[in-house]
């Protein structure tokens, strides 16, 4: 009889245990239901309709944002149910276009409104943009390979042109001294594309032919070697360093004009550190630009080009940045469509990457003032100064290399 009063007794308990966790879940349920009787809808669009851009740039830059966008791609490729599929927006679609992208594209002449009324270098980039692929004419395969201590820490490479051989010649004797360098490994190329008769320049192929066979330091590809080309010149420069040089620790990249202070740029790269070293990319930086309008000047760009701000650049006078990002400054820049203006180019595949080059204040694009141009110790603790000539360079880092200089 006491068995079966106990037995009663649990069976009541968790009953009344049952009953109340009921109530419990039962109320709390009702309470959200109270508050919330209606589903709240959006009254506007989370993804709005993209309309194209009426500047050039900007819309082939949608386009290579639309085509390369990892959720459209997913949802186009992956279902095959016709109404998950995203329709193309008929801007999009390239119709008519030569599959041979080093064909003058003649389609611009009627998408880009005053196409007839540009100056000639306009036209020569609006009709050869597409291209990124030009022949290598002069090579230096081996020249990161035949280093006494393996592996280049630093890459100088040096934009130029064929007539320029007082500039190169006096970077060899100076700042682009190659070899052993503050006890680190240095290689230098100059970078070059083909000076043509268009441009009424002179034959210099014979010259240039002997300069090479004496000096192994000349890159050059069959390309107008222009102003609004220097961008040509720097994607083909990455492609050739992530097949002949991919193991440069650093790189410099500027003009033939500059004058370099290599050794305090060693200085400056030995005490780095951590990501410093793998995102490093330091220059004169230049912020808060835009598209000069003014057609007097080399920097015009109109609006059927491009609208808008120009990402943070650093001048190309010349810049440094590290080899890992070299790699991804390569890859990205296949998603960013080329633009006249070299340095804002790879300030806008950094900006791509998520990143923007830092500003350091030994990089004198812009020159220093006048008084100080004669003081050897003021180039003492700057890593570039713009612009120079063959003679001062030379002179500049005999100043440097004098054993009696003593600064205070």
């Amino acid at each position: 009889m006491a068995g079966l009063k106990r037995k009663l007794k649990f069976l009541v308990t968790l009953t009344m245990v049952n009953l109340l966790i009921f109530i419990l879940v039962f109320h709390g349920g009702g309470g959200q239901d109270k508050g919330h009787k209606k589903v709240l809808v959006p009254s506007t669009r989370f993804w709005s309709k993209l309309a194209p851009s009426q500047s050039y740039w900007n819309r082939q830059q949608q386009r290579l944002d639309l085509q390369h966008n990892p959720i459209l791609a997913s949802s186009n490729s992956n279902n095959t149910s016709h109404d998950y599929v995203r329709p193309v927006p008929d801007w999009l679609n390239d119709t008519g276009l030569n599959p041979d992208r080093c064909q003058p594209d003649y389609r611009v002449t009627t998408h880009v409104k005053d196409y007839n009324s540009l100056p000639p270098r306009f036209k020569d980039f609006l009709l050869y943009m597409r291209c990124r692929s030009y022949p290598l004419v002069v090579d230096q395969p081996d020249i990161c390979r035949n280093t006494r201590r393996g592996k280049p820490f630093l890459l100088l490479a040096v934009k130029s042109l064929a007539p320029h051989f007082d500039r190169r010649q006096a970077i060899r004797q100076s700042w682009g001294q190659a070899g052993v360098l503050a006890n680190r490994t240095v290689v230098t190329v100059f970078l070059l594309g083909n000076t043509t008769a268009v441009d009424h320049h002179p034959d210099l192929s014979e010259m240039l032919r002997y300069e090479n066979d004496h000096k192994h330091d000349i890159l050059q590809w069959d390309f107008r070697d222009s102003f609004f080309n220097l961008t040509v010149k720097e994607v083909l420069f990455q492609d050739w360093m992530t097949t002949r040089c991919p193991g440069a620790q650093f790189i410099f990249k500027g003009d033939d004009d500059v004058f370099v202070n290599t050794l305090r740029i060693l200085k400056f790269l030995k005490g780095l550190s951590g990501p410093r070293v793998r995102d490093l990319f330091v220059g004169d930086v230049i912020t808060n630009a835009g598209p000069n309008r003014d057609k007097k000047v080399k920097y015009f760009i109109p609006e059927s080009l491009f609208v808008g701000k120009y990402p943070p650049y650093a001048g190309g006078g010349g810049y440094l940045y590290s080899g890992h990002l070299a790699g991804w400054l390569h890859r990205v820049s296949q998603h960013v469509p080329l633009y006249p203006i070299d340095d804002v180019y790879t300030g806008m595949c950094l900006r791509k990457l998520g990143l923007g080059p830092e500003k350091h204040k030994g990089f004198k694009t812009f020159d220093i003032e006048e008084k100080y141009r004669r003081n050897p110790c003021v180039y003492k603790g700057l890593m570039l100064v713009h612009r120079r000539t063959p003679q001062e360079m030379i002179q500049i880092w005999a100043w440097l290399n004098d054993p009696n200089l003593t600064c205070q």
